[in-house]
């Protein structure tokens, strides 16, 4: 017996000191998306772009997405088609939205907005909660430019991740009709006529 407990006593202390160590956190996590057109799996960037990202998997979550809707497409004509984002989220809805968030421009994050990025919308910067895009294109113009003209341009947009799977999905929202009356200022024309259901926004294996 005491052999026994003396033996099992040199192993716990001849052990790697990194084996008692707390396992290093994910880089990435990742969330899906379950739409009323399919399904839309995203790698949000927990390491690279934390407060973002910890503010989106906040919303999922506490299931604040669950419910809402993708109501914007936004359409350029110019480049290689489709050319533009999507939109979706909370909508301000008070009892869905968290408080802003401090931004993170892509110059901190290494990130850019590349096709199937997703990037928090926002008004200023500071002022993103639970609204955001996902890009059908490339968007340079929405990446952070120390250079830009104006305060907007130099913070740029907060990228955050990229879809993994489901962009025909994705393409499948851009590609919805929008009403021609909907919206407001240089939104106007941009909301779709039926916007499509989050229904279910989930960590993968929660």
């Amino acid at each position: 017996m005491f052999k026994r407990f003396a033996l099992s006593l040199s192993l716990a202390v001849a052990a790697p000191a990194a084996a008692q160590e707390p396992p290093t956190p994910p880089a990435t996590d990742l969330v899906v998306l379950e739409t009323s057109l399919g399904d839309i799996t995203l790698e949000i960037e927990t390491a690279r772009a934390p407060v973002t990202a910890a503010n989106f998997l906040r919303y999922v979550d506490q299931h604040r997405f669950d419910g809402t809707v993708f109501y914007r497409a936004m359409r350029l004509d110019w480049g290689q088609q489709p050319n533009g984002l999507i939109q979706g989220g909370t909508q301000m809805d008070p009892k869905r939205t968290l408080p802003p968030i401090a931004h993170e421009p892509t110059s901190q994050t290494g990130l850019r907005h590349t096709a199937g990025t997703i990037s928090m919308a926002r008004y200023a910067p500071g002022t993103a909660t639970g609204d955001f895009s996902i890009m059908l294109s490339d968007q340079p113009s929405l990446d952070a430019d120390p250079k830009g003209q104006t305060d907007d341009a130099r913070a740029g947009f907060a990228a955050f991740g990229h879809v993994v799977s489901g962009m025909d999905v994705v393409r499948k929202i851009f590609a919805q009709p929008t009403d021609p009356d909907k919206g407001e200022g240089w939104m106007k024309g941009q909301m779709l006529a039926q916007p499509v259901t989050i229904v279910h926004a989930r960590r993968v294996g929660a």
